[in-house]
């Protein structure tokens, strides 16, 4: 999440304080929203275009998280209202502070710092342990249309099937930045009709540095933003997802990418290949969720990602 002033803001500001806060603030922006801070330990979030019966499920989801004694924090919805046709909830308010406001790190840190991979692999352990449940089930990931598990009885067939849809948007776009789309659609489903059935554990689905909040000696507290890609199904999709989008944009991505796949296959004991095809499913799935003309830095991030993934490549 990152900070934002939105057209509206100080509308809502002025709202917040006409409810008796003092001195609300804007902490940041998502795609689910925008959240404001009111007072100590609440805040509230000003939902982006979201339909009631999906805030109803993530209430759900939120709950049935928190249920479980994790080693952090996650969001919890006090209470829901509408206010001039949009819902705001009202949720605690989570401690610590984000690792880094932005997706992306810096030319000088050609390593990943030991206590990020350490964070990472204490939430991905963590959320593995809470099963999926079919509120989790019923969420659709940002950009489709219907709920993912909608009509199907395994994970990887609704990421088939998510897959399908999302290139029948706009894949006439992405076939000019990713030779043989086609082709490498295929490949990608035919290898999800090939995976084994596997316990559904809740996929957070966006666990970027803004996304994870810590003290000072670099400990998780809590886990923020469940919404964009949350589901149920396999722990490695989280992992897979975690290990390509934890730098997305900085000079040694790729080799962070790679990295911590590696090490999630080797730590967390998913098979590279599924982690390497989870990633080709996360970027043919959310490619044009940001424009769909391929101008946009994800747009972009997707389609080169395809480009070299090991499920996309031809082989010889």
């Amino acid at each position: 999440m990152t900070e934002d002033r939105r057209p509206d803001a100080d509308q809502w500001l002025a709202y917040f304080e006409r409810r008796g806060y003092d001195a609300p603030r804007i902490l940041g922006a998502g795609m689910e929203g925008v959240v404001y801070r009111l007072t100590e330990g609440l805040v509230a979030k000003v939902w982006s275009g979201l339909p009631p019966a999906e805030i109803a499920l993530s209430r759900d989801v939120y709950a049935e998280v928190a249920h479980h004694a994790l080693p952090f924090g996650t969001p919890e919805i006090l209470d829901v209202e509408v206010h001039g046709g949009v819902f705001v909830s009202y949720e605690r308010e989570l401690a610590g502070a984000p690792f880094r406001s932005d997706p992306f790190m810096t030319d000088a840190e050609l390593d990943i710092p030991a206590v990020e991979v350490a964070a990472l692999l204490t939430v991905l352990r963590a959320l593995a342990t809470v099963p999926g449940t079919d509120a989790m089930r019923g969420l659709t990931v940002q950009g489709d249309d219907r709920p993912l598990w909608l009509g199907q009885q395994r994970f990887p067939d609704a990421l088939a099937a998510l897959v399908r849809r999302a290139v029948g948007r706009h894949g006439d776009v992405l076939a000019g930045y990713v030779p043989g789309l086609s082709a490498t659609v295929e490949r990608v489903v035919t290898a999800l009709a090939t995976l084994p059935g596997v316990p559904n554990t809740v996929i957070h689905g966006d666990l970027v540095p803004p996304n994870l909040h810590v003290e000072d000696d670099g400990r998780v507290v809590a886990v923020l933003d469940f919404g964009f890609f949350t589901t149920a199904g396999d722990p490695a999709f989280d992992a897979a997802v975690a290990a390509a989008v934890w730098d997305m944009y900085g000079p040694h991505a790729e080799r962070h990418a790679a990295t911590l796949t590696e090490l999630f296959a080797a730590e967390l004991g998913y098979p590279a290949e599924t982690l390497a095809l989870y990633q080709a499913v996360y970027a043919l799935a959310t490619y044009d969720l940001f424009s769909s003309g391929g101008s946009d830095g994800h747009f972009q991030w997707c389609a080169a990602l395809l480009r070299r993934s090991r499920v996309g490549a031809a082989r010889g």
